[in-house]
């Protein structure tokens, strides 16, 4: 996957999961770095139940969302967040 792609497959994924956790997303940056983390966080999560995604934009995006997603469930436990 180019950097391009890459970069913006970070951006949509955050910008999903902040809505979907917080009603909101997160800016561009914060939104890129939330998704960016999050595909590494949702390749490993998936990876341990043994789905793998294909190349692609459309799974690459659902995978880094749930990641994200979950990064900000735990991060909302930690700072004692509901």
């Amino acid at each position: 996957m180019s950097i391009i792609a890459f970069l913006i497959v970070g951006a949509i994924a955050g910008w999903i999961a902040g809505k979907i956790m917080r009603g909101g997303g997160y800016g561009l940056i914060g939104n890129l770095g939330l998704g960016i983390v999050g595909a590494i966080v949702g390749g490993h999560l998936l990876g341990w139940f043994g789905i793998y995604t294909s190349s692609g934009m459309v799974p690459s995006i659902i995978s880094a969302s749930l990641g994200a997603i979950v990064l900000l469930w735990v991060l909302g436990l930690l700072r004692g967040e509901s």
